[in-house]
């Protein structure tokens, strides 16, 4: 029987509106801070994204791939609650060693930097610590890079207990070479009843102020991993216990903002947060679904990808990245009405290939928002991804079609059973008819004679319970 119910349309509720909602309800107010007018002064600074200009610097590729690149970097900037004032892109060999730019550019954007009246420069790349220190000290405010900006959303964005800790070891991993100090704080030492009163052996030289921050935050990171480590034993011990049942899993994998979580809420109804905004979810969500044929499986919405993600990122998720590697089938979401789909496919695909396994799995392309796409890129990824099916997770198109691909994309059910199961184990029934294909069942008086289709740990159960309907007959 075939259950349309499950992919009708979604209520409002549905697509997580109050956690929308809570989400809008902080935001950062323009023109407030408290922070010290001189950045060079500054030992930890909060991220104050307010006024930006944006800065990449184009080495490769097209005029269109660098802006398209800048593009998203204001995407970015926006989500993190800041106004774009200006965006400049400066073609170059390679970006200069000492201030990312040029001497000459750092100068002209200091200009650009004072007209506009901004107070941040976003960099579209990974900045070394002495790029940000030399390009602050040309241009007299704030730098930061892609990579503080997408772990500034992130820290927003994070709600779980696992995520947030995830996202707090990224950033210490992030600040631990790019610590700063107030000039004579870097040489001043701690010694004798500064170190804690240790007494004798304690006096003498003893750490500098940087040194013993270093080695807090080295600490810190210490106890951070050794917290993801036993919040992941549950996710694993929950993935072995699917496995165990043999109850398939598929993964949805995608750029950032291609519409996972509208996915996944169009085919579960799972109420998941969607936001037309930047990585809006981080916290991974594990649904159950059934196939139009009725066969049960589990489908995991993963964090979003995106160009250059850092790898304090990568390394902090790799528990919440396991989703992928450990499932059955993967969705590969794409924005199709995105200027760059192929770039994106490219970008989670580079990501897939560090997830130990997930490279050799079987993948679905779906090109999401066909609504708003031009039908002549729809047809281009489709002519060039073998298995690729185009839909729209907000008005419900082509998601009933995506879900008989899903079936027969899913480990087959390789076992057929004609058995006399004992009504005392009608658990087994119970999960021929949700893990398997059910093709009859007639209740006799021993029991229930079953004929299924079904995976092999449970067709071994069947087996070693069940009578061969021939010895029943006889």
């Amino acid at each position: 029987m075939t259950r349309m119910h499950e992919y009708s349309a979604l209520e409002p509720f549905e697509t997580g509106e109050m956690d929308l909602e809570e989400r809008q309800a902080l935001r950062r107010v323009a023109g407030l801070s408290t922070e010290l007018q001189d950045v060079s002064e500054v030992e930890y600074r909060q991220l104050r994204l307010e006024r930006v200009v944006l800065v990449g610097v184009w080495t490769s590729g097209t005029a269109e791939d660098a802006e398209n690149s800048l593009l998203e970097l204001k995407l970015l900037a926006e989500t993190a609650g800041s106004e774009v004032l200006e965006g400049l892109i400066q073609r170059r060999q390679k970006p200069d060693p000492a201030t990312y730019i040029g001497s000459g550019k750092a100068l002209e954007l200091r200009d650009i930097v004072e007209s506009t009246g901004a107070d941040t420069v976003i960099c579209d790349g990974e900045l070394t610590p002495g790029q940000l220190r030399q390009l602050e000290d040309t241009v007299k405010v704030k730098v930061i890079d892609r990579t503080a900006l997408i772990l500034d959303i992130f820290a927003q964005h994070a709600k779980s207990r696992e995520g947030k800790a995830q996202v707090e070891l990224a950033q210490l991993q992030y600040l631990l070479p790019r610590l700063r100090g107030w000039g004579g704080n870097l040489s001043r030492q701690v010694g004798g009843r500064a170190a804690g009163g240790v007494g004798i052996g304690g006096r003498g030289p003893g750490e500098t102020k940087i040194e013993l921050d270093r080695r807090r935050i080295r600490e810190r990171m210490s106890k951070l991993r050794r917290q993801i480590s036993g919040m992941s034993t549950s996710r694993e011990t929950m993935r072995q216990r699917r496995a165990k049942r043999e109850v398939p899993a598929v993964a949805i994998a995608g750029y950032t903002n291609a519409g996972k979580s509208s996915l996944l809420n169009r085919v579960t109804g799972a109420g998941v947060l969607v936001e037309d905004a930047l990585f809006a979810t981080l916290d991974p969500t594990v649904r159950r679904a059934r196939t139009p044929e009725g066969r049960l499986f589990t489908i995991a919405d993963t964090v979003g990808f995106v160009r250059h993600l850092p790898h304090q990122l990568v390394e902090a998720f790799r528990s919440t990245l396991e989703e992928v590697g450990d499932a059955d089938l993967i969705l590969h979401v794409v924005d199709g009405s995105h200027p760059d789909p192929e770039g994106q496919l490219a970008a989670v695909r580079e990501v897939i290939a560090d997830i130990e396994g997930a490279s050799e799995l079987p993948e679905i392309v779906v090109i999401n928002k066909a609504d708003a796409a031009d039908p002549d890129v729809l047809d281009r990824i489709s002519r060039r991804e073998r298995d690729s099916i185009v839909v729209s997770a907000r008005t419900g198109a082509g998601i009933a079609e995506l879900m008989e691909l899903i079936e027969r994309r899913l480990p087959r059910l390789d076992h057929e059973v004609t058995l006399l199961v004992p009504y005392e184990r009608g658990d087994l029934v119970s999960r021929a008819h949700k893990e398997g294909e059910v093709l009859s069942v007639d209740h006799v008086e021993d029991g229930t004679v079953l004929h299924a289709r079904v995976l092999g740990g449970l067709f071994q159960e069947l087996e070693r319970v069940g009578k061969p309907v021939e010895r029943v007959s006889s």
